[in-house]
């Protein structure tokens, strides 16, 4: 057996302890997380001292190997013999989950807003990146123009393969990496330092804080200012692994996060779990956002789902890339890619003959000619995520020179980023039953396919919640409303190693939810983590600029509700000042959470339901009576301000407020409401949604309502 405790990492005091067990039964080395809660001794030695004694009532000595199975190990750590052990689980992998998005949000670099100009566009504020590491030779981590590294700041700059102390600079300023329980073949592939293998982590940094860089673009497409949310923030990167992390490198980063002083901490990945560590963090001030994962439009699929921190979901923002499809006919088809012209043999310089291949499988194409050719792929039962890689691998592999995908619509524009030149182009299937007809009337069908375009602003329906961006509500808090917000998350352009490239998923929503954070510490420095969340979510926008519904894609489209994007789309501006917030004290999580949190004997399974923390949302997952539950508002608007309520009650529901007015004044600065929710009808249902706005002739504070009429108990709604 090999022991190391946070203890033994860090040389100061301490905030978080938890141990990394490494455990050797069977042949097999697994790793094991043993959480025990904040320190409860005053020097580090004695902590080490107390955790050896602790391990050795269990083991019998630290020096004997461990030959019974695991679980019978673990059995004895949980057990009421040792109350100091607050859980053991076995540690998880996690998989990771710019030029137009910070313009669409508002916050213009050329034009700031006032939220960009007070603030100072996030200065010195210190953005914790947890993610696959970073590529510091990036423009986009350029220093020229900063001060000295905040002073307050007690992190360092590891060194490693391929990363010396030089590449942490003014803007980079700390950088650490984990590898405890890594795959062997992950860290073959990897560089043992804080250097960013697969680009990923330099992409969500760059896209939360990125220096300014002019004149940037994915060849000539989406071209543009690169920047931050917060460009003049400073950058702490903790990595956990290429392309993935596992429990025990990300809850040792969140530990040195705490102890090294970040503000915001901003992890794109999709964990299956709700990490203590966040909470930890959480509770010390920092403000944790986390992605809510790829798995839509599915409903159920929502991860990362603790109520202290910020979920992300993602959106679609007002740019696309249409592509010009021009028939032997003279008829012109509009699809999307990210095609370029490259060199002499692009086969949109000119006309080409046109195939038929249906799936575009090896039995699909099996006798069909189609070298030089463009060749038409229709997918319909088969997911298109699966399907187009393995068509364009087909049909380029029989030489063809170009491939239409027909899909039903969807976000994934980016995986034609694939090609490399080589002419891609999605369609909708109306389009490509059109083709598919031209290709059976033509006696020879031809096709010529032009570069991509780049179009934004009022022409481009958006905001829109991406197909992909994963849907409440949560299976681990179902009275908890999961997602919290959305963010733009497809097709963004950020930084790559040493360029630019478009990404897409939540991982891309996630740092532009960090950026806004950012923004807000610095404007309001001494807002609680509860409180930037509230500013965030009731401050969101639910429509569009024309007033129109956001929609959210997926099969079929439908309005977004907020299973789909929590509060709504995020608004930065209108969240610097939003009137009112609903605050939480960082101790009331474990109150409402202890048996989740604590998972021992002792655990107190009283505790209340998690629909009565003063969160900026109610969700019922379970209304059989009439159900009342409270909330607690902070003026941190004008001192004198009147507020009357606006109620949508779900259907089927009947809502009640009480009271209906609130007035602020200098002695008067924070007001409790009730709200009371009876069910209209006795049945087995299904959730509806409402709202609860707070309004006076200038601000608007609303708050997304879930509910669920039910009869039975852990009743299964999949009939």
């Amino acid at each position: 057996m090999e022991f190391h405790s946070c203890q033994q990492r860090l040389a100061s005091v301490l905030l978080l302890c938890f141990w990394m067990l490494f455990i050797r039964a069977h042949g097999s080395r697994k790793l094991y997380i043993t959480y025990l809660g904040d320190r409860k001794h005053a020097h580090t030695d004695d902590v080490v001292a107390s955790h050896h004694d602790t391990l050795s009532s269990v083991f019998g000595s630290m020096t004997i190997p461990i030959n019974s199975p695991c679980v019978v190990c673990l059995m004895h750590l949980i057990s009421p013999e040792l109350p100091e052990v607050i859980s053991v689980q076995r540690s998880r992998r996690y998989k990771t989950t710019t030029t137009r998005s910070w313009d669409f949000l508002g916050l213009n670099y050329q034009n700031p807003s006032e939220l960009l100009r007070r603030s100072n566009y996030g200065e010195d504020i210190i953005i914790g990146v947890v993610d696959t590491g970073i590529w510091p030779e990036s423009r986009s981590f350029n220093d020229k123009g900063y001060g000295p590294v905040p002073a307050r700041w007690k992190g360092v700059c590891q060194v490693g393969e391929g990363w010396g102390s030089n590449n942490c600079s003014r803007k980079i300023i700390g950088a650490r990496f984990y590898h405890a329980g890594v795959d062997e073949d992950d860290l073959k592939i990897d560089y043992l330092s804080p250097r960013d293998v697969n680009g990923h982590g330099t992409h969500t940094a760059s896209t939360a804080a990125g220096s300014v860089v002019e004149a940037v673009s994915f060849h000539g497409l989406a071209a543009g200012t690169a920047r931050g949310g917060a460009p003049r923030a400073r950058i702490a990167v903790y990595k956990g692994g290429a392309g993935s992390g596992n429990s025990a490198t990300v809850l040792a980063a969140i530990d040195d996060a705490i102890h090294d002083g970040v503000d915001v901490l901003s992890l794109s990945l999709g964990t299956l779990e709700n990490s203590f560590g966040a909470l930890h963090a959480v509770q010390k001030g920092i403000t944790v956002v986390y992605a809510a994962t790829n798995f839509g439009p599915a409903p159920q699929v929502v991860r990362n789902t603790a109520p202290w921190v910020i979920t992300v979901a993602a959106s679609k923002i007002d740019r696309s890339f249409p592509t010009v499809i021009t028939l032997g006919d003279k008829r012109q088809i509009v699809g999307q890619s990210m095609y370029y012209y490259e060199g002499n043999n692009s086969s949109g310089s000119s006309f080409r003959l046109l195939a038929y291949g249906g799936l575009c499988t090896k039995d699909d194409l099996n006798g069909t000619d189609v070298k030089g050719r463009i060749v038409l792929c229709i997918s319909i039962e088969i997911s298109p995520l699966v399907l187009f890689p393995l068509a364009l691998k087909t049909v380029l592999g029989a030489g063809a020179s170009g491939l239409i995908f027909a899909q039903y619509t969807t976000d994934l524009l980016g995986i034609t980023t694939a090609c490399n030149g080589t002419a891609c182009v999605l369609v909708d299937l109306e389009s490509a039953n059109l083709i598919a007809s031209y290709i059976s009337e033509a006696s020879s069908p031809m096709a010529k396919i032009e570069a991509a375009r780049t179009i934004t602003g009022e022409g481009v329906l958006a905001p829109k919640v991406a197909a992909f961006s994963s849907r409440g509500p949560s299976v681990d808090y179902p009275d908890i409303i999961k997602p919290d917000i959305a963010a733009p998350g497809s097709n963004i352009l950020a930084a790559m190693k040493d360029h630019y490239q478009l990404g897409t998923g939540t991982s891309m929503a996630t740092p532009h939810v960090a950026g806004v954070v950012a923004l807000l510490k610095a404007l309001h420095p001494d807002w609680s983590p509860a409180a930037i969340k509230s500013a965030i979510v009731t401050t969101a926008s639910v429509t569009d600029e024309r007033g129109m519904p956001i929609l959210a894609e997926g099969v079929p489209r439908k309005i977004a509700d907020p299973f789909d994007y929590g509060g709504g789309n995020i608004n930065p501006n209108r969240a610097a000042d939003p009137g009112l917030i609903y605050d939480i004290d960082p101790s009331d999580y474990n109150k409402f959470f202890g048996c989740i949190i604590k998972t021992s004997v002792s655990c107190n399974a009283t505790t209340l339901p998690g629909y009565h923390l003063n969160l900026p949302s109610i969700a019922l997952p379970d209304l059989r009576n009439p159900t009342t539950v409270s909330r607690t508002v902070t003026n941190v608007g004008e001192v004198n301000a009147v507020y009357h309520a606006e109620i949508q009650s779900p259907p089927g529901v009947k809502m009640v407020v009480e009271p209906t007015v609130l007035v602020f004044d200098a002695a008067n600065k924070v007001h409790t409401f009730k709200v009371s929710f009876s069910p209209l009808w006795k049945l087995q249902g299904d959730y509806t949604f409402g709202s609860l706005t707070w309004h006076n002739e200038k601000k608007s504070v609303r708050i997304p309502i879930a509910v669920r009429i039910t009869i039975q108990d852990f009743y299964a709604d999949v009939a």
